[in-house]
C-alpha cells in the first residue's frame, strides 16, 4: 500500500471531527510440521497462553451454560492481490494451530492460533520484518504469558525500534507498515491494531468492529497528534501519510521520536472478546478492501459465500475479486477465520406479531350497519 500523500487515500473511511509465515491449509487443521524445521527458541507455554488470556478477561460466567460449552474450531483461508498497484506491499501471518507449530515448546495443553495483515508503503521491507518477527517478540516478551496484552503492545514497539535500528544499518530497508494481529486461546479473542487495517467479527450475521481505524483525520488521533507536536493537513499526518499510527517510516522528518514522543505512534489498541455460540467468523483486510466494504457489507457478502461452499479460502478470494470489481485501486489482503465446522445457519426473518382489535367507535358503527341490512328472509324474496 502506498500510504504516501496523493495515493490511495479515502476520506470516507474513518470518522472525522463530528465523531509469509502461512501455514497453508485451505481451511483444514494443519498438519504437523517435519522434525527438520526448527521451533522457535522461547520459554515453555505449555497451557499458559490459554491461563493467561483467562486471567486477563472476565469470562462469562457459569449462569451462562451455552456460551461456557461452546468450543470454536479455527480454520481460515488467504487471498491477495497486487490489484492495480504496480508492486504488492502486504504481507500476512496465518496460523490455525500454535501448539503443532510450535511444536514440543508448546506442550500438551496450548490451544490456539495467530493471525495477521501488515500493509506496507513505502517498500514492502517493514510489512514482511513484522511477518517474520511478531509472534516471537510476543512469545519472548518479559510479560508473556502472565499478561498477554501487555506482552502484544511491548512486541510492537520493540519491533519498532528494532526495525529503526535495522534501518540505519541496510538504508534500503527503509519503509513504513500498518499492522493488525489477532490472537486466539480457547474462546478468547485478542485483536491488537496499529494503522487502518481492520478485523469485523460475524456474530450471528452482526459486523462487531474489533478494531478502529487511524486515521489522522479521526477526532481522537488528531487530539493524539497535535499533542505530540505533529498536524494534521487535508487528512494526512504532517502533510505526509494517511495513517496515525505505523510501525518504520522512520526516515520522514517529524514523525516519530524515541519511545511514544513523535506523532506517529507504533502503540497498538487492542480489544478483546469472549467467542460464544452466536460468533460465526471473522475477517481481516487491508484497507484496500475497506475502502469498498463497509463492514457490514463484508459480513453479509461472506457469510453468503460461507453458506455456498464453508470454505474460508474461497471466501477471502471472493471478497477479494469483489473488491477489485468495485474499483478498489489499492493491494488487497483478506483473511477469513472461521470458528464453526459447519457453514453459518441461515437466519429466520423476524416477523412482528400483529394484533388486531376494533375499536368501540368502530363495533357501534358495524352494529348500525347491520341494524340498517334487511333480514336475509327478505332478501331471498
Amino acid at each position: 500500500m502506498e500510504e504516501l500523500r496523493g495515493i490511495g487515500y479515502n476520506e470516507n473511511s474513518c470518522v472525522t471531527e463530528k465523531d509469509m509465515v502461512d501455514i497453508h491449509n485451505g481451511g483444514r487443521p494443519p498438519r504437523p510440521r517435519p522434525a527438520s524445521m526448527s521451533a522457535p527458541t522461547t520459554v515453555s507455554i505449555r497451557g499458559c497462553i490459554t491461563r493467561a488470556l483467562i486471567c486477563e478477561v472476565a469470562l462469562a460466567s457459569d449462569s451462562e451454560g451455552f456460551q461456557m460449552e461452546f468450543q470454536p474450531v479455527y480454520r481460515s483461508g488467504v487471498w491477495s492481490d497486487t490489484g492495480l498497484r504496480r508492486v504488492m506491499e502486504d504481507a500476512h501471518v496465518r496460523i490455525d494451530d500454535l501448539e503443532t507449530y510450535l511444536g514440543s515448546q508448546g506442550g500438551g495443553e496450548a490451544s490456539g492460533a495467530f493471525y495477521g495483515v501488515f500493509d506496507g508503503h513505502g517498500g514492502k521491507d517493514a510489512a514482511f520484518y513484522v511477518k517474520e518477527n511478531v509472534l516471537q517478540y510476543i512469545l519472548d516478551d518479559i510479560a508473556f504469558p502472565t499478561a498477554i496484552e501487555d506482552a502484544v503492545k511491548s512486541a510492537f514497539l520493540r519491533l519498532d525500534d528494532a526495525f529503526a535500528n535495522a534501518c540505519s544499518v541496510d538504508h534500503d530497508l527503509s519503509s513504513g507498515t500498518t499492522a493488525l494481529t489477532a490472537f486466539l486461546s480457547g474462546r478468547n479473542l485478542l485483536v491488537a491494531n496499529a494503522g487502518d487495517c481492520r478485523a469485523v467479527l460475524c456474530r450471528r450475521g452482526k459486523a462487531v468492529e474489533m478494531s478502529r481505524d487511524h486515521k489522522p483525520g479521526c477526532l481522537k488521533e488528531k487530539l493524539r497528534i497535535e499533542k505530540l507536536g505533529g498536524y494534521v493537513d487535508d487528512g494526512y499526518l504532517n502533510g505526509q501519510l494517511a495513517v496515525a499510527r505505523a510501525i518504520g517510516d522512520w526516515h520522514m522528518t517529524g514523525l516519530k521520536g524515541q519511545g511514544l514522543e513523535g506523532p506517529l505512534s507504533a502503540e497498538p489498541e487492542i480489544q478483546h472478546v469472549v467467542l460464544t455460540e452466536e460468533d460465526e467468523f471473522l475477517v481481516i483486510g487491508c484497507d484496500g478492501l475497506w475502502d469498498v466494504f463497509t463492514s457490514q457489507n463484508a459480513v453479509d457478502f461472506a457469510r453468503k459465500e460461507l453458506q455456498l461452499h464453508n470454505d474460508p479460502e474461497h471466501c477471502s478470494r471472493e471478497l477479494v475479486a469483489e473488491a477489485l470489481k468495485r474499483r478498489s485501486s489499492d493491494n488487497l489482503t483478506v483473511v477469513t477465520v472461521c470458528f464453526k465446522t459447519e457453514p453459518p445457519p441461515r437466519l429466520a426473518a423476524w416477523r412482528p406479531r400483529v394484533r388486531r382489535s376494533f375499536s368501540v367507535e368502530g363495533i357501534s358503527n358495524l352494529q348500525g350497519f347491520l341494524n340498517d341490512c334487511p333480514p336475509i328472509e327478505k332478501l331471498s324474496n
